[in-house]
């Protein structure tokens, strides 16, 4: 037994060892990525307010819910989907680059995150909703951008 639990232990290190020079090249990889894009990403981060969204242009995106399902099972923006924040990259061949994507959370926090990694991943025909859910449904919903018309938006 202790034998066993010897080359386990020496199979495990040599293993770590081999593995530590590709996870930190996979580290640098990733980092050289964001940085690319930080480089040249619009002020704002491709957010968008609900009130600069036209009624009839939501059907024409792609929404994603980035909340959990319980959230999501109780109240979303009609038409969206569900995928949660973290499982947009495992998802990312169910969200299209040749029409527009618009993915929002509660308050904009969480999506924003989501939609930086779609974006570093080469989706930049996403938008995050700025405020989230929340900000959408004080703003009027659907309605946010007819009843914004003609007065000041207010951010």
């Amino acid at each position: 037994m202790k034998k066993t639990t010897s080359r386990w232990a020496l199979s495990l290190g040599l293993s770590l060892l081999l593995c530590a020079p590709a996870w930190a090249d996979n580290k640098a990889a990733a980092i050289d990525e964001m940085a690319g894009y930080l480089d040249f990403v619009d002020y704002g981060g491709a957010t968008i307010f609900p009130e600069q969204i036209p009624k009839d242009e939501y059907p024409k995106m792609m929404l994603i819910d980035a909340r959990d399902a319980a959230q999501f099972t109780k109240e979303h923006i009609p038409g969206a989907v569900n995928i949660e924040w973290r499982q947009v990259l495992a998802a990312r061949n169910q969200i299209p680059k040749n029409k527009p994507v618009l993915i929002y959370c509660n308050t904009g926090s969480l999506s924003a995150q989501a939609g930086f990694a779609l974006r570093v991943a080469g989706w930049d025909n996403v938008r995050i909703l700025q405020g989230g859910f929340a900000e959408w449904q004080a703003k009027g919903g659907l309605d946010a951008n007819a009843r914004a018309a003609g007065a000041p938006p207010k951010h």
